[in-house]
């Protein structure tokens, strides 16, 4: 039997519709949440970065609640809420709910026939029969990440009540990397968010900025790697029994699930594959301070805070690499013409330059969302109230172990 989600959640809504719509099921009753402290400003670092395009200076998330919540608590039912889309009163004659006059001007339903390279276009209209890629490209935008930060910010306030912080920093941007720090901030994204395009590095930071102004310039887009750094996470959240049940596993999809991320890597990653194993496996060491991972620990941090499927104690580090946004800024890759087959160049549409600011802070509620799910499957219960107890007992348990015959 496949693994069943305990904590799930569900999108709807498209780009240039009237709203997102996000719904949550697994929620513990109890969880003290409020839209404006807790979401809300999750939302608006999603829409932060240097790079964005127009879009963002026309919306102004935030996310409106329609069930799951009373008198500032969950009550452990669906929790559903609404994110409207302020550039809707612009597009509904082109997103309208009903059939078009006969009488309308086609330009008016801002039809699209010029497939883009690397978007979900061509694929989305032979696989479900349309003709206009308007139909595909409105749900496969980035757009519909806003409904996922709205969900993973829940999910980082469930975490939190545990001593669970996720934050996630920019390695590199186009061809410009930030230097390794031996030692990341302790409030990693109040850091990050203190940068324009979210790094730790300020050298960097300038080059970065400047190819970006670059990429501008001439009408292309640019890509690059965030990394998401989970802190407090106890030993023993995922399983090695089955392949789905893995949490690298878990985490790798989520991760890769999000728009343009073509890549994932936990802790050394791919790094890993060019040493010896010697200079790749965590030494591990006594540490009597460390509750959380039964009075063990590493003295390195190469497997990213996993090992068989299964959290370790040491902070979770997981990165996305993210490829160049799809949509130029000048027609410049050669495309078919979906109405005769004529060699075309592929249409362009209001974009970023640059996303990979924001698209760390979506990697940031994947990874919470999928550990929060683990954790419920580990310490899980009705309300609040039942899942401390069950954590509290666990901690007890590691801090008690001791050593020898048991």
């Amino acid at each position: 039997m496949s693994y069943l989600r305990v904590l799930q959640f569900h999108t709807a809504g498209e780009s240039h519709g009237r709203g997102l719509t996000a719904l949550m099921e697994g929620l513990p009753a109890g969880l003290s949440l409020q839209m404006e402290r807790d979401v809300d400003p999750e939302l608006v670092r999603r829409q932060g970065g240097y790079g964005r395009g127009r879009r963002m200076q026309i919306e102004s998330d935030r996310a409106d609640l329609l069930s799951g919540i009373r008198l500032g608590e969950t009550l452990g039912s669906p929790l559903s809420m609404l994110i409207w889309n302020r550039d809707w009163e612009n597009w509904t004659t082109a997103m309208a709910h009903l059939p078009p006059d006969e009488e309308e001007n086609p330009k008016a339903l801002r039809p699209m026939y010029l497939p883009r390279p690397g978007h979900a276009d061509l694929v989305g209209v032979l696989k479900y029969a349309r003709r206009d890629t308007r139909d595909i490209l409105e749900r496969a935008s980035a757009r519909e990440t806003a409904a996922r930060v709205a969900c993973g910010a829940v999910a980082k306030r469930l975490l939190s009540e545990f001593g669970i912080r996720i934050g996630s920093h920019i390695r590199s941007i186009g061809p410009v990397r930030a230097k390794d720090l031996e030692e990341l901030p302790g409030d990693l994204n109040a850091a990050a968010d203190a940068s324009p395009v979210r790094t730790l590095d300020e050298e960097a930071a300038e080059a970065m900025i400047q190819a970006i102004d670059h990429a501008r310039e001439v009408g292309d887009t640019l890509g690059g790697v965030f990394e998401v750094v989970a802190t407090g996470v106890p030993v023993g959240l995922g399983s090695h029994i089955a392949w789905d049940r893995k949490l690298d596993g878990r985490l790798a999809a989520a991760v890769m699930s999000i728009q343009a991320i073509k890549g994932v890597e936990i802790g050394l990653g791919f790094e890993g594959a060019r040493r010896e194993g010697s200079k790749v496996h965590d030494p591990i060491i006594r540490d009597d301070d460390e509750t959380r991972a039964g009075g063990f620990a590493r003295s390195s941090n190469g497997a990213g805070g996993l090992e068989g499927g299964v959290t370790t104690g040491e902070p979770l580090v997981v990165r996305g690499a993210m490829k160049p946004i799809s949509t130029l800024l000048k027609r410049r890759l050669p495309s078919v013409d979906l109405r005769d087959g004529s060699t075309r160049e592929a249409a362009t549409e209001r974009s970023d330059v640059c996303a990979v600011p924001a698209a760390g802070v979506v990697g940031e509620a994947m990874v919470a969302l999928v550990l929060a799910d683990a954790f419920l499957e580990k310490f899980g219960g009705d309300s609040m109230e039942e899942i401390r107890r069950n954590f509290d007992g666990y901690l007890s348990y590691l801090s008690e172990r001791g050593w020898g015959e048991r």
